[in-house]
């Protein structure tokens, strides 16, 4: 980890495709951060639009194939409707392109929304025990 490097002070909108397409990108380059794109697909919401907040750089010095990349917090929304918090690795040929978020009552709505939202693994726990599948 990198604490002295400044990091982007933007936040990422995206939509599902441009999810999908970074979730694929940190399993192939084997970045730790992210969820399975199995389950991306059967839960994220078609046109939905998800939010990308950058928590620190990460250097992988076992790995020099891989560039310095940043851990983002990703508040993502459900076909339910519902919103839970992950991480994702992404690297800055990556994120550099991707549409950023310029009204700062957004952004402060966003850091609220990612405060409050369960993480994935809570929002499975709490639908395995609705669904009785715990």
């Amino acid at each position: 980890m990198d604490f002295e490097r400044p990091l982007p002070r933007e936040v990422k909108v995206i939509d599902s495709a441009s999810l999908f397409r970074l979730e694929e990108r940190a399993g192939d380059l084997g970045l730790s951060q992210r969820l399975d794109p199995t389950w991306v697909r059967a839960n994220v919401a078609p046109g939905g639009t998800h939010y990308l907040w950058p928590a620190l750089w990460r250097t992988l010095s076992h790995r020099p194939d891989v560039s310095d990349h940043v851990r983002w917090e990703l508040l993502i929304t459900l076909r339910t409707g519902d919103r839970v918090v992950s991480w994702l690795d992404v690297i800055p040929d990556d994120f550099g392109p991707l549409p950023t978020m310029t009204s700062r009552e957004e952004g402060m709505q966003v850091r609220q929304l990612l405060d409050q939202a369960p993480s994935v693994r809570e929002w499975l726990l709490r639908e395995g025990e609705r669904s009785g599948r715990l």
